[in-house]
């Protein structure tokens, strides 16, 4: 991410086909960006706090500080994940009147690294928060693992949950932005999971979780529902917002990224066409991270160039806010209570204090240095299958076009932009911001 040089623009009427170029154009405006993050979990919180305090000094400035990746989103797990060292709920077992609730658990580690990172943030501050299991006595399997739905009888005492939470944190001075109702709510994972159909998703926003927030004067979170991959999402969305009351609870429609499992590529056009019929919802990026970990690959450049081929199209697709997944993880991947060990941008060895900066922070920040909130997004295109590209104008007027080139081939190309063009050199595997 250092200054190249200046590009020089020349008049350039119509290209030719044996062109490369980027096309730009500022007449056509699209979504405004939200903002973007990471997650900050148990696991990521827990891997801080192991750390020497001039590392955590780092860690911070190095995703919220000014000179850092300029991160203003945190999403945090409500109840354990997979990536906690165990499994726990903020109640004791049958308290159906939520008496016992309390945060301890997360005052330990997750808590403080929340608010160190508002700190550094400030104002643009975006905080929002996903359950992956309600307590196992709310649940069919009795088990907060495996899936198992939530017993019809508990829909109340659960949304109270969400109620309690939210208090817990906005006492402790972190403002909630908003929630997804579920995460992954069609997976029946060996970690914490709960099923939802869209019809069953629907119902609990529409009757208990939205007129409970409304009651208690949290009308203006923003609720995201599927959280879940680009697969199902078009379904999901047409499914449980069919119903026009449901629809008006719902600000957004959140997603992953692992419908890999089932397909060779990810299933971009989803997005554009859920992002189609409801305009009015905004499209949020709420999760994504490199599996199977090994500490051998962490300098591998596909781990950068899987974030920018998703980063770039998921903006191009109508997506207004993005956030990866665990901000910070230990030499093992973890801790992740399943085993279920993956990569993240930060990877520490809590042995020796060492930091490592994987390409996936340097491909990030290459959008999220430059690309701030409220930015609009700006119509792009290439006529390259290996050049990515998308485009921002800033409050401040300022125009970022991100290009990637995951070839193994060098390119020369052109930015295009209203019978204006600069000549770029795009070179094999490279990721690079133009500044205007």
């Amino acid at each position: 991410m250092v200054d190249k040089g200046t590009v020089k623009f020349e008049k350039m009427d119509q290209p030719k086909e044996v062109d490369a170029c980027i096309f730009v154009d500022p007449d056509f405006k699209y979504q405004k960006l939200i903002g973007i993050g990471g997650a900050i979990t148990d696991a990521a919180a827990e891997t801080f706090y192991k750390l020497p305090k001039n590392k955590q000094k780092e860690i911070i400035e190095a995703y919220y500080g000014k000179n850092g990746l300029g991160y203003t989103v945190v999403r945090t797990n409500m109840n354990s994940c997979d990536f906690s060292s165990d499994s726990y709920t903020y109640v004791q077992d049958n308290d159906t009147s939520l008496k016992s609730f309390n945060v301890a658990h997360d005052e330990k580690y997750k808590i403080p690294m929340i608010k160190e990172a508002q700190k550094a943030i400030g104002n643009n501050f975006t905080f929002y928060f996903s359950p992956w299991s309600p307590p196992a006595w709310m649940k069919s399997n009795k088990n907060m693992l495996k899936g198992g739905r939530l017993e019809n009888v508990f829909y109340q005492t659960w949304a109270d949950y969400y109620i309690k939470f939210i208090k817990e944190y906005e006492k402790r001075g972190i403002n909630v932005w908003g929630l997804t109702v579920q995460n992954e709510p069609m997976a029946t994972q060996t970690w914490e999971s709960c099923i939802y159909t869209a019809e069953e998703e629907g119902a609990f926003l529409k009757n208990n979780l939205e007129p409970t927030l409304w009651k208690n004067g949290f009308k203006d979170k923003k609720v995201m529902i599927w959280d879940h991959n680009r697969d199902l999402i078009y379904q999901r969305a047409t499914t449980t917002l069919s119903d026009p009351e449901t629809s008006k609870y719902a600000s957004g429609i959140g997603y992953h990224w692992y419908e890999t499992w089932n397909n060779k590529t990810q299933l971009f056009d989803n997005l554009a066409e859920t992002q189609r019929a409801f305009p009015d919802k905004f499209l949020a990026f709420t999760e994504g991270c490199k599996e199977q970990f090994d500490m051998s690959k962490i300098y591998d450049v596909k781990l950068g160039e899987l974030y920018g081929r998703n980063m770039l199209n998921d903006f191009n697709k109508g997506t207004a806010l993005w956030t990866d997944w665990n901000v910070l993880l230990d030499e093992t991947g973890g801790p992740n209570h399943v085993g279920n060990f993956c990569f993240a941008p930060i990877i520490a060895d809590t042995k020796t204090g060492e930091v490592h900066y994987t390409y996936e922070y340097y491909y990030v920040g290459h959008v999220s240095k430059f690309i701030k909130p409220n930015a609009q997004r700006i119509g792009t295109s290439s006529n390259r299958v290996a050049l990515t590209s998308t485009t921002f104008m800033n409050e401040n007027g300022q125009l970022v076009t991100v290009i990637m080139n995951d070839s193994d081939n060098d390119i020369d190309a052109n930015l295009w932009i209203e019978g204006m063009a600069a000549k770029l050199s795009a070179p094999a595997h490279s990721i690079q911001t133009v500044i205007l």
